[in-house]
């Protein structure tokens, strides 16, 4: 039995990235005026949502591809697709 840290799993993770993101903040407006919580922060494991200033700001490079942004967004503020084939997350488990 794997005796590794959270931190040490994700670190095998590897990531094709696309230069187009597949991850959309479809209106910055709510982040800033209606979301107090920035829920998107807390629940993404790859900590791809930081919010900035008056801005949310999106490192989709990162992106675990497990859809929680989705879920913890209560605004349904993000578009999500799959990145487009040959690119996104290469999981190692070990």
């Amino acid at each position: 039995m794997s005796t590794k840290t959270i931190e040490e799993k994700q670190y095998l993770v590897r990531f094709k990235c696309d230069t187009k993101s597949h991850l959309t903040i479809i209106n910055h407006d709510i982040c800033n005026t209606k979301c107090e919580d920035k829920l998107c922060t807390l629940f993404c494991p790859g900590e791809v949502y930081k919010w900035e200033g008056t801005r949310m700001q999106v490192g989709y490079e990162g992106c675990h591809e497990c859809g929680s942004c989705r879920i913890a967004c209560p605004h349904d503020n993000i578009k999500w697709e799959y990145p487009k084939g040959g690119h996104g997350v290469i999981f190692r488990l070990a």
